[in-house]
């Protein structure tokens, strides 16, 4: 006879690769003491170029880390990936955070620190390089990285001139200074 008791259960594969990058113990102080809450940043991608973070808070860690994680689905973006890396360079600041991501050629790998490392990640991203200027702060570099990765052009909507000839701008010459005048 059959063994048909387990039939029914189905693995559930993980569609996202879910990475806790940050999680914050937040007080608030009330007449008996403090409340302490936690806060999570999730960052969420499928490593084919769709990427989503999420922020929230719970009583918790592992609540503030589901209710994050469902606003990082919730959050989405997709990207295009161009040979392994970024179409283009991009640039974005949110808040304080001023973040820089640059292509870079195969074999470079993930130059990047941080936050902005799990995020290009979980994008598939194989190379690129980047630079962070101003605040290191986590949350605002995460949704900052967003942001730029956001306003990436795909190859396909390049503007490309074919055929143009480049034209040369002809310089206006130079006025002379009267000398000896008062």
């Amino acid at each position: 006879m059959a063994d048909t008791r387990h039939r029914n259960i189905q693995v559930e594969a993980k569609e996202f690769d879910e990475r806790v990058v940050f999680i914050n113990r937040v007080a608030r102080v009330v007449k008996g003491g403090r409340r302490f809450r936690f806060q999570a940043l999730v960052i969420l991608g499928d490593h084919k170029g769709r990427v989503g973070a999420g922020i929230s808070k719970g009583a918790d860690v592992t609540a503030a880390v589901t209710k994050a994680t469902d606003v990082a689905k919730k959050h989405l973006i997709t990207l295009p990936i161009y040979k392994g890396t970024l179409t283009h360079e991009v640039e974005a600041k949110i808040s304080g955070a001023r973040i820089l991501i640059l292509p870079a050629s195969p074999g470079t790998g993930l130059i990047a620190g941080g936050v902005v490392r799990t995020v290009l990640e979980v994008a598939g991203f194989e190379n690129a390089l980047s630079k962070s200027h101003g605040s290191s702060n986590r949350l605002n570099m995460a949704y900052a990285a967003l942001a730029a990765l956001k306003s990436m052009t795909p190859a396909s909507q390049w503007v490309t001139k074919q055929g143009a000839t480049p034209t040369t701008k002809k310089l206006a010459k130079p006025k002379k200074a009267k000398v000896g005048a008062k």
